[in-house]
């Protein structure tokens, strides 16, 4: 007889049965646990993109409280969190199992606080020296970290023909803090808020008064709230505990670098272009006041991202990706006839939708690469198991292992497209007085994903089950 799930009362913590294949226990009880950890997961990570990316917000203003940094300085503020978020999503890839997902994401989540108060209190003292300020950035970047646990933890509780739709709500709408923190910042440092914790703003050439710590402080009693929620109402799955040495062989898998090769391009084109836009179209157009628009293409493509995995989940992941890569290498193009020619010509609204339009893809590519990672890894590893002579259920299990260690691997890889992105305009401006050489490589670069994703994927449609039954 088919078993329905334990009692799903937040209280409960830890599940000890949990098998979503089975449409049973999914229809009785399964469906309604894993939607309740998905709509936790949430919005803890759209606070971790915020604090991600504070410093995109922080550092434009930091000279204007009192301090003197250089451009290189706070240029290399916002891009530190780029790197030490790529480099802590490889650690946070492999810890769902072994530490749970209901305690990692509340550990994870308060962690954060620690950042925000310490930025807080460090920009009202002019005095405080840049290596602070480095340290501070590097703790923010370890926010980016909890999108791979994130993403792994939520893989766990759906039932691969769902993956897609739930792994595109999780990252989609937790991106939206890329949006979230551009729209808020500006607006929480026009007036004092936190006034009984110190900070009596900094009074402006023009005559108003900011108060630059909000930024961070706004952000802390949201992060605690969560941080409760994630302890009192998520769950770990104890059926998927696995330790360290269980999951690093899928590091060996040459499908994790090839894939890592697709979501680079697609989610690092989201986070580059978010960190660049505003900097590009500002040297491109400077008579336009680009931060009135900046905004809507981050808030675009982490709306698309679920609209991937859902497309995805209906089409099948291979074919989404590569009609979408196929866009990208045509609205990259396509940009080449929008920018001014040394400062004379170009259109800022063909620009702009031209733009808009990358961070489009570049949010359905991010939503449909992922489903692409959860089939092809449970695919192959299912069949590895059963070729060794493994049971069903040990196939299961190993698939379920190796796909969420994947995908938070790959995620980490992906995350250095936020540091590469502005860099590479960066150093093509100064090079070339344009940003058109750095455009060329990203067209080269997304060529070269469509012929990946057919040459290595499009081929083994069927084999590779890309298409899964509702």
């Amino acid at each position: 007889m088919t078993q329905t799930p334990q009692s799903d009362r937040p209280q409960q913590g830890t599940l000890r049965d949990w098998r979503p294949e089975d449409p049973t226990f999914w229809q009785n009880g399964g469906q309604r646990i894993a939607n309740r950890n998905l709509w936790i997961s949430i919005p803890c990570l759209l606070l971790s993109f915020c604090v991600w990316m504070l410093f995109s917000a922080v550092a434009v203003n930091l000279n204007k409280v009192g301090f003197n940094f250089t451009t290189d300085q706070l240029f290399m503020l916002t891009a530190l969190p780029s790197v030490s978020g790529a480099i802590m999503r490889v650690p946070y890839s492999f810890v769902i199992p072994i530490f749970g997902g209901r305690r990692w994401t509340a550990i994870s989540t308060l962690f954060l606080v620690v950042p925000c108060l310490w930025l807080g209190f460090a920009v009202q003292n002019p005095a405080t020296p840049y290596w602070v300020f480095v340290v501070i950035s590097l703790l923010c970047g370890v926010a980016g970290g909890n999108f791979a646990s994130s993403m792994a933890n939520i893989s766990f509780f759906f039932p691969k023909n769902k993956q897609g739709g739930a792994l595109g709500l999780n990252g989609g709408l937790g991106n939206l803090g890329v949006s979230v923190m551009q729209l808020v910042a500006p607006m929480v440092i026009a007036f004092g808020m936190f006034g009984i914790f110190g900070g009596g703003g900094h009074l402006q050439d023009d005559g108003s008064t900011m108060w630059l710590e909000n930024a961070a402080w706004v952000w802390v009693p949201f992060l605690v709230v969560a941080t409760l929620f994630a302890w009192f109402g998520m769950n770990d799955l104890a059926a998927n505990k696995a330790s360290l040495s269980e999951q690093l062989p899928v590091l060996k898998r040459g499908h994790l670098w090839m894939l890592s090769i697709l979501y680079l391009s697609a989610f690092g084109s989201f986070i580059g272009f978010s960190a660049g836009f505003a900097m590009l179209a500002k040297t491109q157009f400077p008579d336009v006041v680009i931060m009135h628009y900046a905004f809507f293409g981050p808030l675009l493509g982490a709306l698309a991202r679920p609209v991937g995995g859902a497309l995805s989940d209906r089409f099948g992941g291979i074919r989404v990706t590569l009609v979408d890569f196929m866009l990208m290498a045509i609205f990259a193009v396509a940009l080449f006839f929008t920018l001014p020619d040394h400062g004379r010509g170009g259109s800022f609204p063909a620009f702009y939708a031209v733009f808009m339009m990358l961070f489009l893809t570049a949010g359905l590519g991010s939503g449909s690469t992922f489903q692409m990672i959860a089939v092809v890894f449970r695919k192959i590893t299912v069949d590895r198991v059963k070729a060794d002579g493994g049971s069903d259920e040990q196939a299961q299990h190993a698939a379920v292992t190796d796909t969420a260690a994947a995908l938070g691997f790959i995620s980490a890889i992906g995350a250095i497209g936020g540091f590469f992105i502005p860099k590479a305009f960066g150093t093509s401006l100064e090079l070339t007085g344009s940003p058109a050489g750095a455009m060329k490589v990203f067209v080269v670069f997304y060529v070269a994903c469509v012929l990946i994703t057919w040459l290595v994927y499009g081929r083994n449609l069927k084999t590779l089950a890309t298409k899964q039954p509702r």
